[in-house]
């Protein structure tokens, strides 16, 4: 008798968080219209993760700016949901947040509870940031900058983005690629010890 588990049973295993774990923390991905929040969870996240995207139709083509972006015909209209378990003790619960204004009255209750943030920024659309920081800081979240490198987008120094976006000194800023687990992983981690550093 085979006594490799199947790919049926892994997976089915993988959908429970280990009994050993015994902490999780909440964690926004946060960042404006457009800037990889959905992706970036799916290339981290364990589990199927959570999506709540619609088609984008001609009723948003005068409220969903989407200068500058190309290829885009879903949106988030909730939230996007994933998990990733971190240490044999610890799992994380990644929210992804909707970048467009009027969606903005989900964001107190996804706050509610979240132990920082991981703000996405399009390298090519910094001005589209400021609001968000706003949100962020109005509900007294840590956070880091994760500077999204698409393929067409400009880059920038670390001095730079913090200059542009005027960044307290300890922000930790990261360049990243959203479609990359590992390249997520690391934006994820410079949050994680970020806000280990604020709590020790």
């Amino acid at each position: 008798m085979d006594s490799n588990p199947s790919s049926a049973e892994t997976a089915q295993k993988s959908i429970y968080v280990s009994s050993a774990v015994t902490n999780a923390a909440k964690i926004l991905v946060v960042g404006h219209f457009a800037v990889g929040k959905t992706t970036f969870i799916g290339s981290l996240s364990e589990i199927t993760p959570l999506r709540t995207e619609e088609k984008m139709t001609q009723a948003s083509a005068h409220v969903d700016d989407l200068r500058g972006v190309t290829g885009k015909t879903t949106t988030t209209v909730a939230l996007d949901f994933g998990r990733l378990t971190l240490s044999d003790d610890l799992v994380l619960y990644l929210f992804g947040t909707p970048g467009q204004q009027r969606f903005m009255q989900l964001w107190e209750d996804m706050a509610r509870g979240a132990l920082g943030a991981l703000l996405l920024v399009d390298p090519a659309r910094l001005e589209e940031t400021f609001p968000v920081i706003d949100l962020i800081e109005g509900y007294g979240l840590e956070y880091a900058i994760a500077v999204n490198c698409f393929d067409t987008a400009p880059m920038y120094e670390e001095a730079e983005v913090r200059e542009a976006l005027d960044l307290l000194p300890d922000t930790p800023v990261v360049h990243c690629d959203a479609r990359d687990q590992q390249s997520s992983a690391k934006a994820l981690i410079a949050l994680v010890r970020h806000l280990l550093d604020r709590t020790s």
